[in-house]
Order: C-alpha cells, then structure tokens, then sequence
C-alpha cells in the first residue's frame, strides 16, 4: 500500500487546478484519473469555451497558468445580448462604464487543461496515475483508502472527488445528490461568419432550441445549440454543407452566411447538487459537488473558486501542522462554497426552465422578465456583478 497526504480522483480542469493549488506545499499528491499521460499531457480541442471571470483569471495567473496559455487563445467577451424567439429586443449585460476589465474571457477548455498539467506534471511530489479508476474507497478514523482497477492500493488522510458531476467516488462514498438528466444535448463547434460579433455573446430561446454564439477570433464565433438528443445526434452526423444550411436557418442569419471552423462535439445535459460536499476524510470538488446548466457558462469559475478555498485551507493547517482533514475545515468549505454557488444554480434551473417552457403565458412571462431586466438597472448590474465574480 502505497501512502499520501491527499488523493485526487479527477484530472479535469479542477481536480488539475486543486493539485496545482497544492504545489507550493511538500503535500504528497496522487492525482487518479481514467485518461492517459498523453491525452492529459495534449488534449484534443472538445469544442467548450469557458468564460472566465476576472477572479478566476486572477487565480489561474497565482496558479502559473495563465501565462501558458497562448494570447491567441484568450477573447475578450465585452458584452451579452439574450433574446426570445423571434422579438428583436434583447436583455444587455455589459462591463461597466469606465472599467478596463471586460465581462469575461473566452478560454478554450483543452488549454485550460495543457497549461494546469504543466504544472502538475513537473512536481516531484505530485504524481499522476493515468489510465486507471477508483473501484472502491474505505474511510476510517485514521484516513482513506481507495483501491484502483488495477490493484493498487493507496493510503491518504484526504480523499477528494473531482471525477464529473456522475462522480462515482461521490457514489463510493455513499454521498447522494441531486441528478437531473434533462433530455437534452448540447451541439458545440466554431464557426467562421460574414457579420462582426463586436466581441458581444448572444444566446436566444427560441421555439424547441436554445442557441448561443459565443465570440472568439474575429469573424470567428462558438456556435451552441440545445435541442432533444436526437436531433442533436441528427445534426452531429450530417454533411457539413447541410449542417451549415440548417445552422444559417435556425440562425436565422444573424451573422450573414457561416462556415465550419471546427469539428462538431456533442454532450448530454445534467445538472447536479450534491447532498453534502465533505464527509470525514473526504471532500467534493468542481462538478462532483455542483453541476451547473451552462447557460450561464459559470460552472468552472464555480468550480476554480471551491477548489481555491479548499485548497488555502488545506495549506494553512499544513504550516500549522494540523489534520488537513479537519472537520471544522472541510464544514467550512462547504458552507462558503453553498453560500456562493446556490443563489446562480437555482435561479439557472428557474431561468431555464421558464425559456424552454413553450406554453403561451410562459412566451408572455419570459418577455416582460427581458423587459423588466432591461428597465430596472440595478437587476442588470447585480447580475452582471456575479457573472464577473
């Protein structure tokens, strides 16, 4: 049996942003995660785009891995415009007057995940083990253990999941959580077009869809659709000229005549809450505690935020010499993390479910929520406030 401080089950953009969190400390790090060394090492672009805040950008520049990340790779996104259906007015969120700051900026996942890896990968004590699951997870008073799929046994005093929002750790932990599989995916992929996008995201519900452009390079845009699983699955096998002829139409032509700029990726839609986030010995981080819809496109900055306060916890009770499991710790943890993402994950789930409903009071209700949003400042700039935390 081989023993650690902490074993990190989940090399996704958190679980990697937790063990590099960790690097400034002689912690004894096991990072387990079901993808190789080579596809940690050089992952494949997968089509999401996440819109980082300025806290999180802060964090992943702490962290060294801001500047790994390519200029080319980083849009500003100055502003967003949400409409329904077919009206032409739309709700405006936009960074406030005077601020050098923008809303948010784009950050292709894939180099989110390269440049943590980076980090990860040169630590001595951090040490990764690819190509391999979590099979079964013990908790005693004294620390954790897990067995791997291929044997191995390790010994830590914390166990923390950050294994997907169908965390299986979470299930060996015997944590329940709230899953809500919506009947729904998500199409991503990038798209050249004619018209300028000024740097401004726009997402529209409109009949049966949710469509979302995100802005990128110029003339270059992230093209979202929500639609049932097989339409999805319909349009990701389709030839390009007849994707892109039913893209223009669903689109509308908001942004003139469209071209492929990369390949198509689908994925199914859930969201997750987890009962509870810690348990004695073990904790729950990024989407294994809370899932979110990304319509707000927040769900990592979520994620980036909870592991960065986990994490200076944990680095304090070390300098300290004290259990980095502590109880007061990890309960500590979980109320800040629900303090800050339960208001965005319920009204998400509010607003998604009130622009998906196609009932005629729920088109009315949606319009004069636009409306109001739009006439009552204080709504747009609180709203704008907590996309940029």
């Amino acid at each position: 049996m081989t023993s650690f401080d902490i074993v990190v089950v989940g090399a996704g953009p958190v679980g990697l942003a937790f063990a590099a969190s960790l690097a400034a400390s002689d912690l004894r790090v096991a990072l387990v995660e079901r993808q190789s060394i080579a596809d940690l090492a050089q992952p494949a672009f997968d089509g999401r785009e996440i819109a980082l805040t300025q806290t999180s950008v802060k964090i992943l520049r702490e962290l060294g891995a801001w500047d790994a990340i390519p200029c080319s790779e980083k849009s500003p996104l100055l502003g967003a415009r949400v409409l329904n259906g077919s009206n032409p007015f739309a709700l405006s969120f936009d960074a406030p007057a005077g601020s050098a700051n923008p809303l948010g900026i784009l950050v292709p996942n894939h180099w989110i995940r390269r440049a943590l890896f980076g980090i990860v990968h040169k630590r001595e004590h951090l040490r990764v083990f690819a190509g391999c699951t979590v099979v079964a997870a013990q908790i005693n008073r004294g620390g954790a253990m897990v067995t791997l799929s291929d044997g191995r046994q390790f010994q830590a005093q914390l166990l923390v999941a950050a294994d997907s929002r169908l965390s299986a750790l979470r299930d060996l932990l015997g944590i329940a959580a709230e899953v809500n599989r919506l009947g729904c995916s998500m199409l991503i992929c990038r798209v050249r077009h004619e018209m300028h996008h000024h740097g401004i995201a726009t997402e529209w519900f409109d009949d049966k869809q949710t469509i979302a452009m995100l802005p990128l390079a110029k003339g270059v845009s992230s093209l979202l659709v929500t639609l049932s699983t097989n339409e999805v699955s319909r349009l990701v096998l389709m030839n390009d000229a007849d994707f892109l002829a039913e893209m223009s139409q669903r689109c509308r032509g908001r942004l003139g005549k469209m071209s492929l700029a990369s390949s198509r990726h689908a994925y199914s839609l859930v969201t997750t809450w987890a009962d509870r986030f810690w348990t004695p010995r073990a904790a729950l981080i990024g989407d294994a505690a809370v899932g979110m819809h990304p319509v707000t496109a927040h769900g990592f900055n979520i994620g980036l935020g909870g592991q960065h306060r986990l994490a200076n916890g944990i680095l304090t009770a070390w300098r300290k010499g004290t259990d980095i499991a502590d109880p007061t710790l990890l309960r500590r943890y979980e109320t800040r993390l629900r303090l800050s993402a339960a208001p965005l994950y319920h009204a998400t789930n509010m607003l998604v479910r009130l622009y998906t409903d196609e009932r005629p009071l729920a088109q009315v209700a949606r319009h004069v929520g636009l409306r109001l949003g739009q006439n009552l400042p204080f709504i747009r700039r609180g709203i704008s406030a907590v996309l940029r935390r």
